[in-house]
């Protein structure tokens, strides 16, 4: 096929996950967009279990090809899905989320609008049961709240549901490799850091299913904490002058936290508050150790 026929280059990351693969997969075999016009580049980053049969199984229903790479996080896999996309858009989704039909259509509707939008959907847990997965999601729907308040002037979107003109995000080549997270809120942090615009699209709905666990939940918003100094120093770094997360946050967090939880079980809310409390203290942590590590390697 033409290079210029492609539309969506839709790109997934993954490690050793091949079930859940499998999974999102055939979720992209139900979409409501036309196969012959997008591709599905599937990312094996360096995983100990061939990916191989879960791919070939998908070969006749859609265009899709395996890279595999050295472990090197989920920026670098990307930024390998990146230099191989053909199509006009590069779409971003995870190996544990399964896109909605009309996901790349509601993506599109708003693409079209200007040459250098990025645009972002709403991500929906399907964990109900699991309190881990349920705090990590409305932890998002709370950030999301406070970033993307203005949704035609949004400022930050997790990348398993990003869509970019690929030129564009080429230009600010790509994600980070040196980020194994929050390379998501520098990628945005750049994007807007070279004039471009981000539309936040609830229509565009994946749904995600992240397996959690106590000791799980705390390693992942850790990660986060160590995250946020590198992406803080990086930020500051393109000298833009605005804090990367304002006083406001920590102001509107109690009143957002409440309307999150108003629709919530009043059984569960006790647990969800402690996840909440839990959070905090793990993003801490994961910050100030960070911190402390950075010092150590600025004094040696």
């Amino acid at each position: 096929m033409d290079e210029g026929s492609l539309v969506f280059s839709i790109i997934i990351p993954t490690y050793n996950r091949p079930a859940m693969l499998a999974e999102c997969l055939k979720s992209l075999t139900e979409l409501d967009y036309p196969p012959r016009v997008f591709e599905v580049i599937v990312v094996d980053d360096g995983g100990p279990v061939s990916l191989r049969p879960v791919v070939e199984s998908f070969e006749k229903e859609m265009q899709i090809i395996l890279l595999r790479r050295e472990n090197g996080g989920p920026a670098a896999a990307r930024n390998s899905g990146i230099a191989v996309a053909r199509g006009k858009y590069l779409a971003f989704t995870d190996d544990d989320c399964k896109p909605d039909p009309g996901w790349l259509k509601e993506l599109e509707k708003h693409l079209v609008i200007e040459s250098c939008l990025m645009v972002g959907g709403r991500t929906i847990n399907v964990l109900l049961d699991n309190p881990y997965s349920c705090t990590s999601q409305l932890i998002v729907d709370i950030v999301y709240a406070h970033y993307n308040a203005n949704p035609s002037m949004a400022r930050f979107f997790a990348s398993n549901n990003i869509a970019v003109p690929a030129d564009a995000f080429r230009g600010i080549r790509g994600f980070n490799p040196l980020f194994r997270t929050s390379e998501d809120r520098d990628a945005c942090d750049r994007w807007l850091a070279n004039g471009y615009r981000m539309v936040y699209a609830p229509g565009a709905v994946i749904y995600h299913a992240h397996k959690l666990s106590l000791e799980s939940f705390w390693k992942q918003h850790a990660a986060y904490g160590r995250g946020a100094l590198r992406f803080n120093r990086a930020h500051s770094s393109r000298s833009r002058g605005d804090s990367t997360l304002s006083s406001d946050f920590y102001i509107e967090l109690p009143g957002r936290l409440k309307k999150a939880l108003s629709g919530v079980p009043a059984k569960r809310i006790p647990a969800l508050l402690f996840l909440v409390a839990t959070w905090f203290v793990a993003n801490t942590f994961g910050f100030v150790s960070e911190t402390v590590k950075y010092m150590r390697s600025k004094d040696a």
